[in-house]
Parts: structure tokens; sequence; C-alpha cells
């Protein structure tokens, strides 16, 4: 599969036709699909503009970034229609039903609200294009267009993390009978989002009171990157030279739990970008998750899952390769799993007992050195126990990172001792 090349939707529809099935069947199982829609996405890198999760796809190491963020921007959208689909799939046959549908929507979706990417519906010989050839081309552009790849973390980020917002709108648009009215009003939640990012990173930047360097250099980033107008662009920067009340922000009234959740996190990695967190800022960000109507444990899960991304993937996050900032990283995300398998340490210890196998594979650690496998079996297993914790449900492990070793030590005190 080559995103670069004629007919790379067709090859990747067909090598993720099980993944889009089992997608289906997960939105039966979540509580609410927007809980599973993040959890499809936020493992990916793509709402902070990093494209990771595409290495896992075959001949994913011969990509470029633009390849990767295409598949994760097509794999987003048709998860989002799949997770929100309200009847059950029986077949085969229906699903094709409900990703040709998809792809129509996508196609009429960036055609009706992104009007600089219009793309004709016919061939210069009269013949009228398919959804799957629509839906390419789109795709094609819609990463063209706006994409901005470099090894600064920070660039990617306020270049490329507006591609959720597409997700978001477009997750709302499959609802809807697109008329010009529609359209318009879609194109004006475009435009406000944007803008109410910039307010986010603004007041975020402001939180200790002072603008470091590279808070500065974010906002031009995103300032080029946003396609807002000439006054919005003017009044985003007077925003974030003077500063915004909390209070002043005035967000969208839209009370969707994976936006408030994005925005949260678009805070905290504004936090980051000087690579300190000071303590008034940390106050900020209790502030905000109050001000999203998130509660301490929102804002810690949000922490969580940005460091349990950011270790997984450390080793092509060029910007952010620092020892003491990984061993930072490092013990701020082994504390926090520690504090959560504490509290459902009961929990665990009766899934790790039901295991038949696992329980077996402890019983040969005690009496000699595991084999490679077996240690690698152990590891797999016990993330398995891991995530029937209700924090797990919606936040993704980073497998990689957790390796035996380390979730030993995030395992509670003499875990194993209570074990036997």
């Amino acid at each position: 599969m080559n995103p670069g090349e004629k007919g790379w939707l067709k090859e990747y529809l067909n090598f993720r036709k099980d993944l889009l099935k089992d997608l289906t069947l997960e939105s039966k199982r979540a509580s609410h699909p927007e809980h599973s829609l993040y959890r499809v996405i936020q493992p990916t890198g793509l709402m902070y503009g990093q494209p990771m999760g595409a290495y896992n796809l075959p001949e994913s190491d011969a990509w470029d970034e633009k390849d990767r963020m295409k598949i994760l921007l097509a794999e987003s959208l048709i998860s989002s229609s799949l997770l929100f689909h309200n009847k059950s799939i029986k077949n085969p046959e229906e699903l094709s039903s409900v990703i040709l549908k998809t792809l129509e929507n996508i196609s009429n979706f960036y055609n009706n609200i992104f009007p600089e990417l219009a793309t004709p519906t016919k061939t210069l010989f009269g013949r009228k294009k398919s959804p799957l050839e629509l839906a390419e081309r789109i795709l094609d552009k819609r990463i063209e267009y706006t994409s901005e790849f470099d090894t600064n973390f920070w660039v990617q980020f306020f270049h490329n993390s507006l591609l959720f917002l597409d997700i978001f709108i477009f997750g709302q648009w499959i609802h809807t009978n697109a008329d010009r009215i529609v359209s318009d009003f879609f194109k004006y939640e475009r435009e406000e989002l944007r803008f109410s990012v910039v307010k986010i990173i603004a007041c975020a930047a402001h939180a200790n009171s002072k603008i470091e360097y590279e808070e500065r250099r974010l906002l031009e980033f995103f300032l080029q990157s946003t396609d807002l107008p000439q006054d919005k662009k003017r009044e985003a920067k007077k925003i974030f030279d003077e500063g915004i009340a909390l209070n002043e922000i005035n967000l969208p009234t839209n009370n969707s739990w994976i936006l408030k959740r994005y925005f949260l996190e678009i805070a905290i990695l504004t936090i980051w970008a000087d690579k300190r967190v000071e303590e008034v800022e940390r106050a900020f960000l209790k502030q905000l998750s109050n001000y999203l109507g998130f509660n301490e444990e929102d804002l810690e899960n949000s922490m969580l899952a940005i460091e349990g991304f950011v270790l997984e993937y450390w080793d092509k996050l060029n910007y952010l390769q620092n020892k003491q900032d990984y061993k930072q990283v490092s013990e701020q995300f082994i504390e926090r799993m520690t504090r959560i398998t504490g509290t459902h340490k009961s929990r665990l210890l009766k899934e790790v007992q039901e295991s038949k196998e696992l329980m077996e594979l402890l019983r040969r650690a005690r009496a000699h050195e595991l084999a490679e496998d077996e240690k690698q079996r152990m590891q797999e297993l016990l993330i398995m126990a891991l995530k029937t914790i209700p924090t797990f449900v919606i936040i993704s492990l980073p497998q990689r990172f957790l390796t035996l070793p380390i979730l030993l030590k995030i395992l509670p005190s003499n875990f194993f001792a209570e074990v036997a």
C-alpha cells in the first residue's frame, strides 16, 4: 500500500476490513461513541498533529509524514462514521454499504465545508467519478493544503492538530441533510472552533503571566495553518499579546465530551511547550478543567493519556528527545499509573486470579527465570488485566513503554504475594 499512489484508499479499505467490522461492534459495547472515538484517535497522535499510529500498517516504514497523516485522517473519518452508526451491521454486504455511504459523506462534507478543496464529480471526458475516487482525491488535497511536517514537535502540533476538528465536524455533518443553510452553519462552526483553539492557546500561554519564546512561536505556527480571515488573525494576535481571562473565552456551547477533551489536551501541550510546568500553570489547568465541566480525575486522565503517547513514541518525537525530560515524563507517568492501580487493587487481583495462564506464569516465575517469550506473554496478560480498570477503558495504554519491569513497578506493593 502506497498512500502517494492512485488507488491507495481502496487498498487501505481492503486491508482494514476486519478492523472496521470490529468498530461497529465496539460502538455497541461502549458507554458513549465519543469515548470510543477518542480511544481510536488519541493513540494515533492525530489530535496532536503527530502521525504515529500508522506505523503498524504494511510498508509504512517507507511512507513520509504526509502519507501517514493522510491514512490516519481517512481512518479517523471512517471510524467516526461507523462508531456513530446507530444500526447493527449483520454481514459484509451491509458493512460495504455503510462504508460506501461514508465515502459519499466525506466527498460532500469537504466539497461543502471546505470550498478551497472543491473537486469536480466528473472527469474531463464526462465520466462520473465513484465515491471512492472522489474521497481519495479530496483527502489527498486536504493533506497537501494544510499539513506542515518538520522535526519540531510543536510545528507539527499546531499545523496538523486542527485535522481533529475535521473529524469532529464531520461527525455532526453525517446526521444532517446538506442544504445551503446547513453548509453555512458548518462553515461558521469551522471558523469559530479554530478561533476557540487560538483562545485556549493564548490563555494557557499566559497562565504563568509571561510568554515564553517557545509559546510565542506556537502562535505563529498556528496562525499560518488556520485560514482565519485577516480580521480574526489580528484579533488572535491581540488576544495572544494581551492575554484572555478564562471566563472570557466563551467556548462553543456544544456539549461534546470529545471536543472539550481536545481543548483540554491542547492547553496541556501548550503549557508543555517550554518543558516546564509551574505550579501556577497546574492551577490554571485545574481551573480550565473545571470550566469545561471536568473534574480533577478527568484532568489526571488527560495528563496520563498525553504522557503515555509521548513515552510510547519517544524515539520518533525528535524535538522531545532529551534524557532529563524523558526521565521526568516517565516518572510522572509511572506515579500516576501506580495511584490508579492502587485504587483498583481488588479488581486487578480478581482479574489475575481468574487467568489460569497468567497464574501459571507467576508460578513458574517464582521457581526460575522465565524465558523471553514467557516474559512477553506475561506482559501482554498483565496489560489485558489493566484494561479492565475504568480509566483504561477510554485511555489507551502505551504497550511498548509498559515493559514487564515497568509493569512490576506500577502494580500495588506486595501484589503478587496476595495473588497466590
